[in-house]
C-alpha cells in the first residue's frame, strides 16, 4: 500500500509539474503572439514601409559591407597599384591647365658679388609650354676662374661648397671685361617658385693653383630670387565639401583664395570618396597625383601621405 499511495503521489506530482508546463508555455506563447502583433504594427507605422522606394539595394548594402571591412594594419608595399580613374569617370572633361603665355618674365633682378668681383643681369622668362627659360646678360667678371650660376631651394652661405649643383645650373664663363649673355632651360621645371635662391659659385676644375676660397664649387655670391608666376587657369576646382567616412583625413594647406592646396590621407581613406569631399572624379585626382599609389580592390590610399589639391602646383 505504502508503494501504491506512493506511485500515486509520484503520478501526482507528475501531473502538477505538467501542468505548470504547460501553464508556462502557455504564458509564453502569449507573449510572443503579443510580441509579433506589436511588432507588426509598428512595422506598419514605420516611414520605410511607407516609402517603399527608400530602401537600401542589395547590390548597394552588399558594396556598403565590402568597404566597412577598413584595414587596420599597415599594408604591404609589395601590394602597391597605380590608382585608376573610376568607369562613371569616362564621362568627365579631360583636366587642362594652361600655360603661362610665352615671353612672360616672372623672376628678374641683378646679381654682384660680396667683393665685387662679379656682375650680371638675370631673368626667367616662360616658354608658354610649362616650361622655363633663364637668361642671363652684362655678366662680366675679374674673378681668374670661370663662376657658373644655379637655382637652389636651400639657400647656402658664401664660401661653402655646393654638393648639389641645382636647377639650370649653367657656366657663365671666365674672367671678361666685356659684357657676355647666354641663357639656360630649367628643364621640365613647371612651377619654379620654390627655387628661391640664384647661386653663383666657382667652375674652377681644381685647386691646384688657386686660393681656397675660389676651389672647384666654392660659392661667391648668393641672391633671393623675387619669383611673379601668374596663377595658371585650370578646369579643376577642388572645394572641401567635409569630413566624412572613407574621406577622414586634414586638409593642411590652402591656396591664396582659401581653395585646399593640399590633403593628409587618414587610415581607411579610398580615392573615390575622397575625390567626392572635393567635388573632383578619380581621374582629377590622380591628375593631381602623378604616380598615386592605392592598395586594395577598392583603392584604399596610404594613411599618413600627403595629396596635392593645387592645379598650379603639378
Amino acid at each position: 500500500m505504502v508503494k501504491s499511495r506512493g506511485g500515486d503521489a509520484s503520478r501526482g506530482d507528475g501531473v502538477r509539474i505538467g501542468r505548470r508546463r504547460r501553464s508556462r508555455l502557455g504564458a509564453l506563447g502569449a507573449m510572443t503572439a503579443v510580441a509579433a502583433a506589436l511588432t507588426i504594427s509598428l512595422a506598419a507605422c514605420s516611414p520605410v514601409s511607407a516609402h517603399p522606394a527608400a530602401h537600401t539595394s542589395h547590390k548597394h548594402h552588399s558594396k556598403v559591407q565590402h568597404l566597412n571591412s577598413t584595414p587596420t594594419e599597415t599594408p604591404d608595399p609589395a601590394d602597391s597599384r597605380p590608382a585608376t580613374p573610376d568607369p562613371a569617370d569616362a564621362s568627365q572633361p579631360a583636366p587642362t591647365l594652361t600655360p603661362v603665355p610665352a615671353g612672360t618674365v616672372v623672376a628678374e633682378g641683378d646679381v654682384a658679388s660680396p667683393k665685387g668681383s662679379i656682375h650680371f643681369h638675370y631673368r626667367v622668362a616662360a616658354n608658354g609650354d610649362n616650361t622655363y627659360t633663364a637668361q642671363y646678360s652684362n655678366f662680366t667678371s675679374t674673378v681668374p676662374v670661370p663662376v657658373s650660376v644655379t637655382l637652389l631651394d636651400v639657400p647656402p652661405k658664401v664660401g661653402d661648397g655646393l654638393t648639389w649643383h641645382g636647377v639650370g645650373d649653367h657656366q657663365l664663363g671666365g674672367p671678361t671685361t666685356s659684357p657676355a649673355s647666354s641663357s639656360a632651360s630649367l628643364g621640365s621645371e613647371d612651377e619654379p617658385s620654390y627655387l628661391t635662391s640664384l647661386v653663383t659659385y666657382s667652375s674652377a676644375a681644381s685647386f691646384d693653383g688657386v686660393p681656397v676660397e675660389l676651389g672647384p664649387n666654392k660659392v661667391l655670391a648668393v641672391d633671393t630670387v623675387q619669383w611673379n608666376v601668374p596663377v595658371r587657369q585650370s578646369n579643376v576646382h577642388p572645394v572641401d565639401g567635409g569630413t566624412r567616412t572613407y574621406a577622414a583625413g586634414t586638409v593642411t594647406a590652402t591656396t591664396s583664395s582659401g581653395a585646399p592646396k593640399s590633403y593628409r590621407i587618414a587610415p581607411g581613406d579610398i580615392t573615390s570618396f575622397v575625390a567626392k569631399r572635393f567635388g573632383i572624379s578619380v581621374q582629377d585626382l590622380i591628375w593631381l597625383n602623378t604616380n598615386l599609389q592605392v592598395f586594395g580592390d577598392q583603392q584604399y590610399l596610404y594613411a599618413g601621405t600627403t595629396l596635392n589639391l593645387d592645379p598650379n602646383s603639378i
